[in-house]
């Protein structure tokens, strides 16, 4: 079975965010990177899938800079056999449907049964890229996976949704977005990591696919207003009552 993981290299959630000169973009000066969080489900589900069948093979794919390397090693430790990095200095502003497109361009270059994405990246939080992704390559597509059996040929999947789990039957291929409980993410032996090392990384220009989504403007959201105390244990029902209706306006 051949499996891609779809990754994304985001600034740590405690990244300080910082709007550029333009006004449109987000200063990324001294920013360090993680692997998206709901992206290491997607990579440890690929690894999974490999070792329940049997001549499967993983490979991990990104879009992004060649500083990439540290994360993809990363996913390389952790059992994953390949590594690609589609090389973009504009990869942080590239939308949903150009970086959807780059990706199913390489996916059918390589050749994909199943593709794993996070059901979101952390740092735009869109869940736009695996719908989109799936449509470009022709593929079946389950959203917010929490469990999951795959054969051959086809396979179930429980999803959470607003109403509840939701169990659906799909065939192969077909690119699965991964949800918190489907798996708990490994970490990477000693091993693995040694054997990380020796591995190549293969690095290929991405193609060059316009945006279609424009940013005019980006700004950051007011500064909360300080909270208040507005009494102490029964007695403060009436005043917090008050605030909440006429202050806060949420009753």
């Amino acid at each position: 079975m051949r499996i891609i993981a779809c990754v994304k290299r985001v600034p740590l959630t405690d990244a300080a965010v910082k709007i550029g000169a333009d006004g449109k973009s987000i200063d990324n000066a001294g920013f360090e990177y993680m692997l998206s969080f709901y992206d290491e489900l997607a990579v440890e589900e690929a690894i999974r899938t490999k070792e329940k069948h049997a001549g499967s093979e993983v490979t991990v794919l990104t879009i992004g800079p060649s500083e990439c390397s540290k994360e993809l090693r990363e996913c390389l430790a952790k059992g994953a056999d390949k590594a690609v990095i589609l090389t973009d200095a504009n990869w942080a502003s590239r939308d949903a449907r150009s970086a959807a497109r780059v990706l199913a361009d390489k996916i059918k270059e390589l050749g994909a049964d199943v593709v794993f994405c996070g059901r979101v990246a952390t740092d735009r939080d869109q869940g736009a890229v695996g719908p989109m992704l799936s449509s470009y390559l022709g593929a079946a597509c389950v959203t917010d996976v929490v469990k999951l059996d795959l054969g051959p040929t086809g396979g179930t999947a429980q999803r959470e949704t607003e109403a509840g789990i939701e169990t659906v039957a799909f065939p192969l291929p077909a690119v699965i977005t991964c949800d918190k409980g489907l798996n708990e993410p490994r970490f990477a032996g000693l091993k693995g990591i040694m054997a990380a090392k020796k591995k190549t990384i293969d690095e290929s220009k991405a193609a060059d696919i316009p945006n279609v989504a424009r940013v005019v403007k980006m700004e950051l959201p007011p500064p909360r207003k300080a909270g208040r105390i507005v009494g102490e244990g029964a007695a403060a029902v009436p005043a917090l009552m008050e605030a909440l209706r006429n202050e806060a306006k949420v009753l």
